[in-house]
């Protein structure tokens, strides 16, 4: 993925300079940050509490599917998330690439090598289900290797516009991502990959503005949709609602992808799809 040019947070700069945010947007308030520990203990108490009701949702039909872990995060954090869409019939991986610090080294070209080599494998392509910054990752997989993904799912990841000022950890991605070792491009990270496409996102995100993980309209296709879900940033792997999600969109058709439809008890958990 050496050609590709791409900046995770904020618009790309020329090194020594200080990155400007033309679309500012502020971070989320102080009381969803400080509270983002309990929400996630409730969200983890809420999956334990009705997890054998998603274990009897439908099975799916056995394709590939890699979960990349938010920024810090690692494999273990998405271990639980895993084994359950591996009950439901599906081959599941993570990323493979230990603690999540950014696009250092060849992370992103082992990632792409990772897709191809288990698209080759199974004959399929691969759903791609990245939280937070493992989101973007998914974004950009897909961009350039659509005929290899078969979907993005992507949980709180800010690849809007306005992610910089609206983001608490872009600071500290930066330290660890100097601008000098970032490829210098236009950025275009707020567009829809060519392929089927779905951004979830929290209003109760404590970590970043959920306007910068919702797909703007302008910049999306037939095959894009945004699910509103009620919970935190940190627990968005470990929510019932989420997973629920995850599941209803990993099964749809490669030839007949329909958006997502909530009925019946669904549409009161799920409370806004568009």
């Amino acid at each position: 993925m050496g050609s590709s040019r791409m900046a995770l947070f904020g618009d790309v700069v020329m090194p020594g300079t200080e990155a400007v945010d033309p679309y500012h947007l502020p971070p989320p308030a102080a009381w969803l940050a400080l509270t983002e520990p309990q929400r996630m203990a409730l969200e983890v108490l809420s999956l334990t509490a009705v997890r054998r009701l998603l274990s009897n949702l439908a099975p799916g039909d056995g394709h590939p599917v890699m979960v990349l872990p938010g920024f810090l995060g690692s494999d273990g954090y998405n271990a639980t998330l895993r084994r359950f869409l591996k009950s439901l019939g599906y081959r599941v991986y993570g990323w493979g690439q230990g603690q999540n610090l950014g696009p250092r080294g060849e992370t992103l070209d082992n990632l792409m090598d990772r897709v191809a080599m288990l698209a080759d494998r199974y004959g399929q392509s691969v759903s791609l289900v990245g939280h937070s910054l493992g989101g973007i990752f998914a974004r950009e997989i897909a961009r350039e290797a659509p005929s290899r993904v078969r979907q993005v799912i992507s949980l709180g990841s800010p690849f809007g516009r306005g992610r910089h000022s609206g983001s608490y950890p872009a600071r500290l991605f930066e330290a660890l991502n100097p601008t000098d070792d970032l490829p210098v491009a236009l950025d275009d990270l707020h567009r829809a990959p060519p392929v089927p496409t779905t951004a979830v996102y929290s209003k109760g995100d404590g970590i970043v503005n959920w306007r910068t993980a919702f797909q703007n309209p302008e910049f999306a296709h037939g095959a894009t949709q945004n699910i509103q879900v009620r919970g935190s940033h940190c627990g968005m792997t470990l929510n019932p609602t989420v997973w629920y999600v995850i599941a209803d969109r990993l099964r749809q058709s490669v030839e007949d992808w329909q958006p997502f439809s909530a009925n019946g008890l669904a549409s009161v958990v799920v409370p806004k799809h568009a």
